[in-house]
């Protein structure tokens, strides 16, 4: 495996870990049972029976993402900027900005601006217990900026930024400033199949099962909960 290879698969560990973290850290001090109580509260959530229908989650687990979600968020919804600030804290190394931005557009499938308890477990449900295609399906979503159905090298390329930017420049080994461009080079030649210039959902899905490294960074985050 490439030094490039071996530093993004411990950057997708430390990511699970974080999850982990966020979602487990703080939820001994208070029980369960007031899930619905803060007063504060401005956004309160579909019953858990009903998101535990709509997710992969049991209403138990439901229970401890909700205590976690309201830790970070007491409001019931995090905008952009708050996104933005509880996501600098898992890499204070580097600059993770921009990628907040692109994640935060990912579970703000409303597109009004913020992200309720229901977007984040519904894409949390995808992420950690959906099958192969349904993550290939989340990912795609995620690279899709302007949301058109296929990819261009541009938008590979400010998402592969954004993620070096995000692991620091200061990382050992230190990576090249044209890294990115070398690395979307290289995938978009794999997964731009047809030549045509985009890369189309069936391209994407097909070349990432096909590469034994995707497959096994995707496994990292079956057992974050």
């Amino acid at each position: 495996m490439s030094q490039c290879r071996k530093r993004c698969k411990r950057q997708l560990t430390k990511v699970a870990r974080y999850f982990y973290r966020f979602l487990m850290g703080t939820l001994t001090q208070d029980s369960v049972e007031d899930d619905f109580e803060l007063s504060t509260v401005c956004h309160r959530p579909e019953s858990m029976d009903k998101l535990e229908e709509q997710t992969k989650f049991t209403k138990k687990e439901l229970q401890v993402l909700y205590r976690g979600f309201k830790n970070e968020c007491p409001s019931g919804v995090v905008n952009e900027e708050n996104f933005k600030n509880i996501y600098s804290q898992f890499f204070p190394q580097g600059d993770s900005s921009m990628y907040a931005h692109f994640l935060f557009e990912a579970f703000d499938t409303n597109k009004n601006g913020s992200v309720s308890f229901e977007d984040f477990v519904f894409g949390l449900s995808i992420i950690l217990r959906g099958t192969i295609n349904d993550r290939l399906n989340w990912a795609f979503n995620l690279y899709d900026l302007n949301k058109d159905g296929c990819i261009t090298k541009e938008e590979m390329l400010d998402i592969m930024k954004s993620i070096y930017d995000m692991m620091g420049k200061y990382t050992y080994p230190t990576m090249m400033d044209d890294a990115p461009r070398e690395h979307v080079e290289s995938f978009f030649q794999k997964m731009d199949q047809n030549r045509d210039g985009v890369v189309t959902i069936d391209e994407f899905i097909d070349s990432c099962k096909k590469d034994e490294n995707i497959m096994q960074s995707m496994q990292l985050f079956d057992n974050v909960i």
